[in-house]
């Protein structure tokens, strides 16, 4: 059955989380000033994150599953990124949740019931198959990209009406948006201080390089 955005949030029984959904969804909070410390530290459900945890460079992401430009960064600047810098333990990498619709908060969702060590690469699906999966086939190919990373149909399911783990992800949306000073995405962090400039290789070089010396 092919399911269409509507629909398919219904099939994950989210109904009972428009109230929360709709606040998080609504971005325009002011934010008051915060720490390094604050922004890092870990949300009730935990980060997910890449490289030592004592780095002295810690990058922060704010990503929606659904978002083209997202996309277009963890296919390629994401890349260049990891390799030169997370590989080589210069820095950690958090990446936060920031849904900006339904279907990405499902895709997040999946992404985070996958075995721990599966969960970065069930985001480099979600975001190279984005254009396949967040349309009207979004269940049956959401279920593909979750098998290959060893969910069951029956656990996939379970997952997706998982209200405490919506609820964890769009508490990591609400202190963005109303915390972080997060209105777009994705939104980059590094060491606490937003990125302003080009967010190609190069400007993350800058600012990776501008944290470590100071």
């Amino acid at each position: 059955m092919k399911l269409n955005r509507r629909s398919f949030s219904q099939h994950l029984a989210l109904a009972s989380l428009a109230a929360t959904a709709t606040s998080a969804f609504s971005v325009g909070a002011f934010a008051q000033s915060f720490s390094a410390a604050d922004l890092h530290a870990a949300p009730q459900i935990g980060d997910k994150s890449l490289g030592p945890d004592d780095a002295k460079v810690i990058v922060v992401e704010y990503a929606s599953a659904t978002c083209p430009h997202c996309a277009a960064f963890h296919t390629t600047v994401f890349k260049e990124l990891k390799t030169e810098f997370i590989d080589t333990g210069k820095i950690k990498f958090i990446s936060r949740e920031f849904p900006l619709d339904d279907l990405a908060l499902a895709g997040f969702m999946v992404a985070r019931c996958v075995p721990d060590d599966k969960y970065f690469g069930m985001l480099d699906l979600i975001y190279e198959q984005q254009r396949t999966w967040a349309g009207q086939n979004a269940r049956a190919e959401l279920l593909k990209m979750a098998k290959l990373a060893g969910l069951s149909e029956a656990d996939f399911d379970s997952c997706l009406k998982n209200e405490e783990l919506a609820k964890g992800i769009l508490a990591i949306r609400k202190a963005g948006a109303e915390k972080f000073d997060v209105k777009a995405t994705p939104t980059f962090y590094v060491n606490g201080k937003k990125m302003e400039d080009s967010r190609d290789i190069a400007g993350f070089r800058k600012a990776i390089e501008a944290a470590a010396s100071s």
